[in-house]
């Protein structure tokens, strides 16, 4: 039986059956619209219609944009506040039937670029940030997750970084990829000043376009676009499954 990873966005809920050894999509990849509300039902439902594209699946990964502790989930910053200590992670396996493991979906990120991407063998601390709906963050040190940071939430000239960095910011003002380019390097120079990371690995759904906005980012800490792309929510998430079965 497969291994599903199962990816929340803001925008879009997406899964896929991982081929955990060599890290990468054993089969098409199945999404559907996040509901609006983002309530606890609706994403549960929505959760379990993309389950259900796959059959009977061993174990499923679902990512969470948000803390989550102990399967529980804490924060609610860009889905509905219904999240707010909403026992999810029981919540999800009742609807889908088999065992699941919920984790926040840029530390899922992380995990992935770490086994198999742009983190692979790095030593040190490295910094995952998704730039999408808002800013996830994910820190390592050597390979070994630092859980549930949420830097995407420090302050930029009052406000929160990822209403000023994120995929979504860059869209809703209307921003040239130069203008937010400068936006995502102010950001990245608060997390250098505070992280002092060794290397920091974009991704999200912009990574795939990091040509056009990486090279105008002049920054002391490489900064490099993540491998796996928009996959590795997926992929992290059924890794953190296997590991947990």
């Amino acid at each position: 039986m497969a291994i599903l990873g199962i990816d929340i966005g803001g925008s879009g809920i997406k899964g896929a059956p991982v081929d955990v050894t060599q890290g990468n999509l054993a089969g098409e990849r199945f999404r559907v619209e996040t509901p609006q509300p983002s309530d606890v039902n609706r994403v549960v439902a929505a959760v379990a219609e993309v389950a259900g594209q796959f059959g009977v699946a061993e174990r499923i990964g679902i990512t969470f944009p948000g803390v989550v502790l102990g399967g529980v989930t804490r924060t609610a910053a860009n889905v509905d506040k219904s999240w707010l200590g909403a026992p999810a992670q029981d919540l999800f396996a009742q609807a889908v039937g088999v065992p699941v493991t919920l984790l926040n979906d840029a530390d899922a990120a992380g995990i992935a670029e770490m086994r198999f991407g742009a983190g692979r063998g790095r030593k040190g601390v490295t910094v995952m940030l998704t730039l999408g709906t808002g800013i996830g963050s994910a820190i390592f040190i050597d390979d070994r997750l630092v859980p549930n940071t949420e830097f995407g939430h420090i302050q930029l000239d009052g406000e929160d970084a990822e209403e000023k960095a994120s995929a979504h910011a860059r869209e809703v003002d209307k921003l040239g990829w130069g203008k937010w380019a400068k936006h995502v390097e102010e950001y990245l120079r608060e997390i250098e000043k505070l992280l002092n990371p060794d290397l920091i690995i974009i991704g999200g759904g912009v990574s795939k376009k990091s040509e056009k906005f990486l090279p105008l980012i002049d920054l002391r800490t490489p900064v490099v676009p993540a491998v796996l792309l928009n996959e590795a929510g997926i992929i992290g998430a059924a890794l953190a499954a296997a590991e947990n079965g």
